[in-house]
C-alpha cells in the first residue's frame, strides 16, 4: 500500500451491487467498515437476503437522474458496476445496440448528473478491457461511457477488467455446465485470446482505488497472469472436471452463423455481438494490477476452488472464502 492510503470509513453507494462483481465487492467493503448502500429498482426480489446484514438497499430508478441524486445524497463515493453482455428483445431487435446504449451510456450520463446534483465528488466506473475498440456494440458503448466519465468534473477512476473468473462466473462455470451435457462442443473464435482476472484481484483493485488519491483521473487495465485462448479455457475446464470432451474450433463463417442463430435463443448463450467482441483479444497492454501493487492470481491456483471435483458446492464456497 502507498503512503496515500486512507483507512477512514466511507459512505459508498453502489449501482449493480447484486451482480457477480457487486456481491463480492459489497461483502468486502462492508467487512472493511464502510457504510455501503446498494441502489436498485428490484428490492421486491428480496435483495436484503443476498447482501450482508449491514449493507442497506435504496429503492431507485437508476435511469431517473433526479431520483438517483436523491438516493446518492450523503455519499462520499458512487461505484457503477452496471453492465450487460447481451441485449434482450424479440426478432429484429436482438442486435440493434440500443440496449447497450441505454445501460452503458445513458445510465452513466444520468449517474454523472446525479453525482453533481447530490454533491458526490467521487466516481469509480467499471468498464471493460478494450473499451472503445473493436466492432461490437458492447465495447463501443463501454468506450462512450468512459468518455463521459473523463469529461466530467468528478474525481473519477476507471477500471477495465478482462474476463473475470471466480465461483459462479460466466466463464469456467458456464462452460462446465455445457461440458457436462455435451460430449462435443463446437466453438466459435476458439483462438481468441484472454488474460482472465480473478474476482478477488478486481475487488482489491477497487479497494485500493478508493483509498489512494493517486488513482484519481486514472484508468487501470485489470488482467491476469495467464494468456489463454477460448479453446484453452474450455479444455482446462474439462480437465478439471475429469471429462473427456472434444472441442471443435469453427471456421469464422460458421461461427458467425452460429452467433446469428443464437441471437434468437432465449437467454442468449452466445450472440453476434459476443462474436464481434471476440475478434479483439482481451489481453491488455499496461498492467493496472501492477500499478496498484497487486500480484495477479494464476488460474491454476483458483480453478480447483471454482469447479472442484467430487465435492459439493458448499465445500467449494467454504474453501474459496477461506482463500479470499
Amino acid at each position: 500500500m502507498t503512503a496515500s492510503m486512507q483507512t477512514a470509513p466511507l459512505t459508498i453507494s453502489i449501482l449493480g451491487g447484486t451482480g457477480f462483481v457487486g456481491h463480492a465487492l459489497v461483502e468486502r467493503l462492508v467487512a472493511d467498515g464502510h457504510d455501503v448502500a446498494v441502489i436498485s429498482r428490484n428490492r421486491a426480489r428480496h435483495l436484503d437476503r443476498q447482501l450482508p446484514p449491514s449493507a442497506s438497499i435504496r429503492d431507485c430508478d437508476e435511469y431517473d437522474p433526479a431520483a438517483l441524486a436523491h438516493a446518492l445524497r450523503g455519499s462520499d463515493v458512487a461505484i457503477n458496476l452496471v453492465g450487460i453482455l447481451n441485449e434482450t428483445g424479440g426478432f429484429g431487435r436482438n442486435d440493434s445496440g440500443r440496449g447497450f446504449q441505454r445501460v452503458h451510456v445513458e445510465l452513466t450520463r444520468g449517474l454523472i448528473a446525479a453525482c453533481v446534483d447530490a454533491g458526490v465528488p467521487r466516481l469509480l466506473q467499471m468498464s471493460a478491457l478494450n473499451a472503445g475498440r473493436g466492432r461490437s456494440h458492447y465495447l463501443r458503448t463501454r468506450g462512450e461511457a468512459e468518455e463521459l466519465v473523463k469529461a466530467s468534473t468528478l474525481d473519477w477512476t476507471i477500471l477495465q477488467p478482462s474476463v473475470i473468473f471466480g465461483p459462479g462466473d460466466g466463464l469456467f462455470c458456464r462452460f462446465a455446465a455445457l461440458l457436462k451435457l455435451a460430449p462435443v462442443l463446437p466453438l466459435a473464435r476458439a483462438s481468441a485470446k484472454f488474460a482472465p482476472v480473478w474476482i478477488g484481484d478486481v475487488v482489491e483493485a477497487f479497494r485500493r482505488a478508493l483509498a489512494d488519491a493517486n488513482t484519481l483521473r486514472q484508468t487501470y487495465e485489470l488482467y491476469g497472469a495467464d494468456i489463454v485462448t477460448l479453446g484453452d479455457i474450455v479444455r482446462m475446464t474439462a480437465r478439471q472436471l475429469e471429462l473427456r470432451r472434444l472441442v471443435v474450433p469453427l471456421p469464422d463463417a460458421i461461427g458467425r452463423a452460429q452467433a446469428f442463430a443464437m441471437d434468437f435463443v432465449p437467454g442468449k448463450p452466445f450472440s453476434s455481438d459476443n462474436y464481434r467482441s471476440l475478434l479483439t483479444d482481451a489481453v491488455g497492454g499496461i498492467d493496472g494490477l501492477h500499478r496498484l501493487g497487486i500480484v495477479p492470481t494464476k488460474i491454476s491456483a483458483i480453478l480447483p476452488d471454482i469447479l472442484g471435483h467430487g465435492e459439493d458446492r458448499q465445500a467449494r464456497l467454504d474453501r474459496y472464502r477461506a482463500r479470499y
